[in-house]
């Protein structure tokens, strides 16, 4: 126990102050936008939406860091794969969590004195709950983190030719997919399949929108993303 803690910290500590720069960064150049905007338009637009996006991006960047830096370092000072999957997800839980607070409280006090700037979650389920904006928020990012970060792992283990081929071979299983919808299958398992989805993200058939039913597919996604991740860092070899 006290190994995993000591990996954690280790990993949480590497990310911090790239947090911070980011957030510095991100801010002060909102602040620009929002004050050229503001002189321009008499106040009355904010010249920026969704900021979130920027932390989807970000997020993104530290799943693959949470391999190409964090991997090599722990396991060349003798932790197992086991020890080092474990923490990372520890690592992404904090990341995540904690960038999903701050987005929440500053995006939220952002709408509340300028109605015309809008949220990721407040454009898609409304405002008024923000510890449904925060929790959301928090499973988006960590999906995202667990995608790219089965992404790298998966280059690292196949290289980078055979990851374009199988890129391309699940783009064009996507093709299929879509031309199955629209030429070969029938209207009504067409409907079935799209109002599962719908649903899935918490838009309800009579106009309602319910976030909790898009928190467990966002929730169900990383999950099965881990476990891939998972499967695979057990049979990596450091390169």
């Amino acid at each position: 126990m006290n190994k995993l803690k000591s990996a954690v910290l280790y990993e949480c500590s590497t990310k911090i102050k790239a947090i911070g720069i980011f957030y510095l960064i991100q801010y002060v150049i909102v602040a620009l936008i929002f004050a050229i905007v503001a002189i321009c338009t008499g106040g009355n637009e904010t010249g920026s939406n969704v900021l979130e996006v920027s932390t989807v991006v970000f997020v993104s960047v530290m799943g693959v860091l949470g391999y190409k830096e964090d991997f090599k370092a722990l396991i060349q000072n003798g932790y197992t794969r086991k020890y080092i999957f474990f923490s990372t997800i520890c690592m992404f839980v904090f990341i995540t969590g904690t960038m999903a607070l701050i987005d929440t409280i500053i995006g939220n006090t952002i709408h509340y004195f300028y109605h015309n700037y809008f949220t990721l979650f407040g454009s898609l389920y409304g405002y008024g709950n923000l510890f449904a904006n925060w929790l959301w928020l928090t499973v988006l990012y960590l999906m995202f983190c667990s995608l790219f970060y089965l992404a790298v792992l998966v280059i690292n283990k196949v290289g980078k030719r055979v990851f374009l081929f199988i890129g391309i071979g699940l783009s064009g299983m996507i093709l299929l997919a879509i031309a199955l919808f629209r030429f070969v299958l029938s209207e009504e398992i067409v409907h079935s399949v799209a109002e599962f989805m719908i649903k899935a993200m918490g838009f309800m058939c009579d106009g309602t929108t319910n976030f909790i039913f898009s928190i467990i597919t966002l929730l169900v996604i990383g999950t099965v993303l881990e476990i891939g991740s998972y499967a695979i860092i057990c049979r990596t070899e450091l390169k």
